[in-house]
């Protein structure tokens, strides 16, 4: 099976599979069919599958040219029958983990689409988990389900690994094709064959670790050293505003030193598909071996009440002008999770509205990128566009997202108050209405 898997890596005649068109697995799918391979996609969301076979792009980081080119040369297309899994060798499955709840892991659509893939398996097929989990996730749950499933063993009939995906929206310079890879698979042969396949796709380099909980536990670690670092960032920042200190000040002055210190920021808390979960996998697993992660534990307690913090401060802003929260009318500035993109997932700018309207403040919202958003299953509507005049019709303009498409310099001259969560008006000498993080 290796040999043959590799000689048809070699050859291109790999016909390859991806579960879920989202942010990770359109971007994967999409570089194997420029890299020569034949590539299915899946989805259970039919307004997706069709937008892909009629060449209409929907993420960010997928060029439109070469999503239409790809599908009218007949190598990639969509579907959302998986009986095509028969017809594959190569299956990645890329579908959301979310957090359900209670903020525990809530794996039924990794679980979902496994028993799905598990009902067509075919000998000789390697399968691959993507998603973002818990380690364990690929051995404890997705081998007996694809076993069980198809009748063959892994190992002997299939290979089976987890190749954590790296996405990042909107950076410039790092996407799918040349961020390295790390592989991990059950057994050598699988690891190797796996990575090859990889290899004859990416540009980033691959690296194989020695099993799949390594690769699982690798990209929890990535993200939570993320989330605990910002939380460390975010308390200090709580501190510095008692002490009267600035703590963007203070950053910049220590990312002078080249080495031993990595900038990190404050802000109204985390967003993305990441980093604001990925720790609650980690701790959830922790508990099943009676281990409690304090310090991941208390840096998420930090970041999540980061909304909440901003919502007191910028009552504070209004107290000064002897206004109440109550009746204020307050814009948001950007629902995005990170400047210049149209992603919203976990974005902590809605729970600062969804505050602020606790409070009884009257909210819009503005974001160049994003018209309307959902949340709680209801849908909110932005407004279209900012101009003098309506920045002077609110008591307050909170910043929440530090997009580079913003007149700020308009907003200055006009805004009655400022409450700049992002400090992306770091350069605005005139600063009497700004109050910065």
């Amino acid at each position: 099976m290796k040999e043959e898997l590799l000689k048809k890596i070699s050859d291109k005649s790999i016909v390859v599979g991806v579960v879920g068109l989202g942010y990770v697995g359109l971007p994967l799918a999409v570089e194997k069919a420029k890299a020569g391979f034949k590539t299915i996609g899946f989805d259970v969301q039919p307004e997706k599958v069709k937008m892909v076979n009629e060449g209409h792009n929907y993420i960010g980081d997928v060029v439109d040219s070469d999503l239409k080119r790809l599908v009218a040369e007949g190598r990639l297309k969509a579907t959302t029958d998986f009986s095509f899994v028969k017809d594959v060798d190569f299956i990645a499955i890329c579908v959301p983990t979310p957090l359900d709840s209670h903020q525990e892991p809530d794996i039924s659509y990794v679980r979902s689409s496994t028993e799905s893939i598990s009902k067509y398996l075919t000998k000789g097929t390697m399968v691959v988990l993507e998603s973002t989990t818990y380690p364990g996730t690929t051995e404890e749950l997705i081998k007996p389900i694809l076993e069980e499933g198809s009748g063959l063993k892994c190992g002997e009939d299939f290979y089976l690994g987890f190749s954590p995906e790296r996405v990042d929206p909107g950076n410039l310079i790092y996407k799918t094709k040349n961020t390295p890879k790390v592989v991990g698979a059950i057994g050598k042969d699988a690891t190797e064959v796996i990575a090859t396949m990889y290899r004859a796709v990416l540009e980033g380099e691959v690296c194989e670790v020695s099993s799949p909980a390594i690769a699982e536990m690798e990209k929890i670690l990535e993200n939570t050293y993320r989330n605990i670092n910002i939380g460390l960032i975010n308390e200090l920042t709580m501190l510095c505003q008692k002490m009267g200190i600035s703590m963007w000040e203070v950053i910049d002055a220590a990312k002078t030193k080249p080495y031993g210190f990595q900038a990190f920021y404050p802000g109204p808390g985390l967003g993305g598909h990441c980093i604001p979960l990925d720790p609650y996998y980690l701790t959830w697993k922790a508990r099943e071996y009676g281990f409690h992660t304090s310090m991941i534990e208390s840096s998420m307690i930090i970041n999540d009440k980061m909304p909440e913090y901003c919502v007191e401060r910028a009552s504070k802003i209004l107290n000064k002008k002897k206004k109440a929260m109550n009746g204020s009318r307050v814009l948001v500035l950007g629902v995005a999770y990170k400047q210049d993109i149209d992603d919203y997932r976990e974005s902590p700018a809605l729970r600062v509205i969804e505050v602020l309207k606790r409070e009884k403040a009257e909210v819009d919202f503005y974001d160049p990128w994003i018209a309307e958003y959902k949340y709680k299953g209801q849908k909110y509507q932005g407004i279209s566009e900012i101009n003098p005049e309506i920045i002077a019709s609110y008591d307050l303009i909170m910043i929440t997202t530090a997009h580079s498409n913003v007149d700020y310099d308009m907003i200055q001259k006009n805004a009655d108050e400022i409450f700049d969560t992002k400090n992306v008006m770091k350069n605005i000498k005139n600063r009497e209405n700004i109050e910065v993080l």
